[in-house]
């Protein structure tokens, strides 16, 4: 594995770490591409403060700390600075705005909550829900975020899950998988939630991504730097994806 885009930093208030470490760990494990792409902060209405991303008034400094590690291990490694974003219609063109300011290399598409979370936090989608409205407003809005071409590839795209019915579940999701290959855009296998025994990378949706013939990559989702050098988990993931037929790309065009 000679690259990964997702990482996170102590900015988004729930990893932990200092940006070096992730880089020292990076090398030392043989990276040869490294982004960061931290929990983007949006401008949000009101007196809402988010408390699982990074703030407006983080963002330079964010920047300022990737772009001199870009320079001082430069010889060793590529880094790249980018952000993870949720698809908010109403927020995006502002907050991208507010971001170019300081400079990126990329973005990638990470949807977590359906509508907005300023308005009800409790739209967050990263466990099973038994809501079928809820299934298919995150469906919609994760859909009309890829088909904007803004994101380099969408992260994690089984993080929901209809725990009432798994018939219907998987119906959705064959019908997500389906628009999101005619975009083409890359679909994340996801290495946090493996190390973390989340509830996915989901083994059938993937069968289904393979199927239809997706792009996929991986990415760690780094949260703290001990999981950038857990290799023998990562190669027991890596075992998995290919007894499902599945290669993961190995270079991709980053968009921004």
């Amino acid at each position: 594995m000679k690259f990964n885009l997702h990482t996170h930093t102590k900015r988004c208030h729930h990893a932990h770490g200092e940006d070096e470490e992730y880089v020292l760990k990076a090398i030392e494990n043989g990276y040869k591409i490294f982004g960061f792409s931290d929990h983007a902060p949006h401008l949000f209405p009101g007196d809402y403060v988010s408390s699982c991303r990074m703030l407006p008034e983080e963002a330079g400094e964010y920047a300022q700390s990737i772009n001199a590690l870009k320079e001082k291990y430069k010889d060793k490694i590529d880094i790249k600075l980018g952000y993870e974003m949720e698809w908010y219609p109403d927020l995006i063109e502002k907050d991208l705005e507010y971001l170019k300011q300081f400079g990126y290399d990329y973005l990638i598409l990470g949807q977590h909550f359906t509508e907005n979370e300023y308005e009800d936090f409790a739209s967050y989608c990263g466990h099973s829900v038994d809501d079928i409205e809820i299934v298919d407003k995150y469906i919609n809005q994760l859909l009309e975020g890829a088909r904007s071409g803004l994101f380099t590839y969408v992260c994690h795209p089984d993080l929901i899950f209809y725990k009432k019915d798994k018939k219907i579940h998987y119906e959705k999701m064959d019908y997500m998988l389906t628009e999101l290959k005619k975009l083409d855009i890359p679909l994340e296998y996801n290495f946090y939630g493996y190390f973390d025994n989340r509830h996915y990378p989901d083994k059938e949706f993937w069968k289904m991504a393979k199927e239809k013939d997706c792009k996929v990559v991986i990415g760690l989702d780094a949260h703290r730097p001990c999981v950038i050098e857990d290799n023998k988990r990562l190669d027991k993931m890596k075992k998995e994806i290919a007894s499902l037929g599945i290669e993961p790309i190995e270079a991709i065009k980053l968009i921004k």
